[in-house]
């Protein structure tokens, strides 16, 4: 199933051969200006974790933070094209599934990797999430 989501961005849920995921699209493309967040974690704006031990508090922090990182760049989450989870438990993915439910509608999901890792930068720090996206072109600003 192929959706346009929003009009400068395509995505399919489910190319030909390959089971549709509830979780992500195979693959999302589009045109305009590239956009890439690094990987987020749950610290707050003083670098402080916010929901030690806490998958839940931890991935609303995440995406909180990629959401202001996208508005930096003058894109949203129906900009994003791609999620990369880096979880030190995959218990932690429907934590940082809801998350994602409360920032992106269901028709408008990216594509996603998930990978575990045995730690990230700081031991309190369960999940890190980095974010590739495009933002349509806005004329007579992104044209040379």
């Amino acid at each position: 199933m192929t959706t346009p989501g929003s009009s400068h961005l395509t995505r399919v849920h489910a190319p030909e051969g390959l089971a549709p995921s509830p979780h992500y699209s195979h693959v999302v493309w589009g045109t305009g200006t590239f956009v890439a967040v690094s990987g987020q974690c749950a610290l707050d704006e003083k670098g402080e974790v916010v929901g030690v031990g806490d998958a839940a508090a931890q991935a609303r922090q995440v995406f909180d933070n990629l959401r202001r990182c996208l508005a930096a760049a003058g894109a949203g989450f129906d900009h994003v094209v791609k999620l990369t989870y880096f979880v030190t438990d995959v218990a932690h993915l429907a934590a940082l599934r809801e998350a994602r439910a409360a920032a992106l509608p269901a028709d408008r999901l990216p594509a996603s990797s998930a990978v575990q890792v045995s730690a990230l930068f700081r031991p309190e720090l369960l999940m890190e999430v980095e974010a590739f996206a495009i933002v349509p072109a806005r004329p007579g600003r992104d044209q040379a």
